[in-house]
């Protein structure tokens, strides 16, 4: 069997992490197993379309590395892959009359105030099942008001008695009692077809064969049985992710400022980490090994080993990933990424690259260079306590002495660059009998007025240039005052 999976987002807006999330299963699961990864278009809910959506979907596709064999640009026969235009070539309707022909569905006229009074509020939530009021409609009767042109819906004939049982991959057999499914409308009176409908049309005719969706549809999942019974088609395997939740174990929002992969990429991650990530969100490979490209994961994924459990969206987890993504990238591809950033954090014509390369390996995220790097725009205000050190032995005396002494030598250096800046204050040390982090020490707190710099001394001399330097460290001798005072 040839595996054909689809993820068929609807254009409302960012995509969310969950959906991210099957996005991601269901290309694993193609690719794993050298099969079809199919882009559909659910679009059939007019009032939740957004504008601009549909172009969101390609591009976070795109951007993650989930490119897509079939889809609405890539017709390979199964089309159209967008389910508005299935619906005007007729495709919906002509399988919702297939049903009405069985009796497994039914036309109901039913007005909305009719609807409102089979209402009721059961602990606290209101409800309404419907009553099967239109089944019973003689068929002339029927045909005389379509042919009148009343409203209509087209009803799926559900059975009253008895139970449903389906299975699924990771949940396994589910029993329902029949008398809990509602007669789902599978045609709105706007002639546009469910998502519940649309869904086991397009899956049947597109010879889905693995449906992976989020753990909410799986009371969804015995109407979808009864539709694939109804026609006699075949059932695919069923695969539903367990809810992520935040910290908090609460359902992840879009107040949480995370719950979308653009709004991840707006905070500083890379999409690579992100994927990764969104990964472990309820998967669990062999072993304790967590960090993976897209191709290994496709390799490794076995979609039996998702947890029922909730996935927790750990924050400091994603930090942590991320930043051992920019500590495995070549320095000249974390500037390429970084360049924007860096552009807007330090605003003085220095050498972006070397900044980069401070900060590749100690910052978690792009948002992180900001407070790193603003030193180089300019010294904040800090306190002479900053150059007390006890690892170093550092104290304001040894300070105020090493910075009176260097500065006369620093002044004469004629090739400024951070080897021959090391080795003229390493030869200084040596000469005083001082460990290099004493000298380094108060030259570092002078030209950044920070206690954690992304460099050493000589390195933020190399970059500052020696005009700039000799100017921080005589007004750090400044801050010391004079040896008397």
């Amino acid at each position: 069997m040839k595996i054909r999976t689809r993820y068929a987002p609807s254009p409302t807006g960012r995509m969310h992490v969950g959906n991210l999330r099957t996005a991601l299963y269901a290309y694993l699961i193609a690719k794993h197993a050298d099969g079809t990864f199919i882009l559909r278009i659910e679009d059939t809910d007019q009032g939740r379309f957004v504008e601009g959506a549909t172009e969101i979907i390609y591009r976070t596709l795109e951007e993650t590395g989930l490119l897509h064999d079939e889809g609405p640009d890539k017709d390979k026969g199964y089309g159209p892959y967008v389910q508005s235009e299935r619906m005007r070539a007729g495709i919906y309707m002509q399988y919702a009359k297939q049903l009405v022909e069985k009796g497994e569905a039914y036309y109901c006229f039913c007005d909305q105030a009719r609807l409102d009074s089979l209402k009721k509020t059961v602990n606290g939530e209101v409800i309404m099942q419907y009553d099967k009021h239109c089944l019973s409609l003689p068929k002339e009767e029927v045909e005389r008001r379509l042919a009148a042109g009343e409203p209509f819906v087209i009803r799926q004939n559900n059975p009253r008695t008895g139970t449903t049982t389906f299975h699924d991959e990771i949940y396994g057999d589910i029993t329902v009692d029949n008398a809990e499914l509602d007669d789902m409308v599978l045609i709105k009176s706007d002639g546009f077809p469910t998502y519940n409908f649309a869904n086991v049309v397009d899956d049947h005719l597109m010879e889905i064969t693995h449906v992976v969706r989020g753990q909410e549809y799986l009371s969804s999942s015995p109407k979808y049985n009864r539709l694939y019974e109804a026609f006699g088609w075949e059932v695919p395997v069923y695969v539903h992710c367990p809810t992520i939740t935040n910290e908090q174990h609460q359902k992840l929002s879009k107040r949480s400022g995370h719950a979308s992969f653009e709004d991840l990429i707006e905070q500083g991650f890379v999409s690579e980490a992100v994927v990764n990530f969104v990964a472990l969100l309820g998967w669990s490979p062999e072993g304790d090994r967590e960090i993976f490209s897209l191709e290994e994961l496709a390799k490794v994924f076995d979609y039996r080993r998702i947890s029922k459990s909730p996935a927790v969206f750990d924050m400091t987890k994603l930090r942590w990933m991320n930043g051992e993504y920019f500590k495995a990238m070549a320095p000249e591809e974390f500037y390429r990424r970084g360049e924007k950033y860096l552009k807007e954090y330090v605003t003085k014509p220095l050498d972006l690259k070397k900044i980069a390369e401070m900060v590749r390996t100690r910052v978690e995220t792009f948002l992180d260079i900001r407070e790193m790097v603003d030193f180089f725009n300019a010294v904040p205000a800090y306190e002479t306590e900053l150059f007390v050190n006890k690892k170093s032995k550092s104290t304001a005396d040894s300070s105020r002495e090493i910075l009176a002494e260097v500065l006369p030598r620093l002044e004469a250096l004629s090739d400024w660059n951070n080897d021959t800046l090391f080795a003229l204050l390493k030869a200084y040390g040596e000469e005083k009998g001082y460990k290099t982090g004493l000298v380094m020490w108060p030259l570092r707190i002078a030209l950044s007025g920070k206690l954690m710099t992304p460099a050493g001394a000589t390195e933020i001399m190399d970059v500052l240039g020696k005009e700039e330097s000799l100017a921080r460290l005589r007004e750090g001798q400044k801050k010391l005052g004079s040896s008397e005072a």
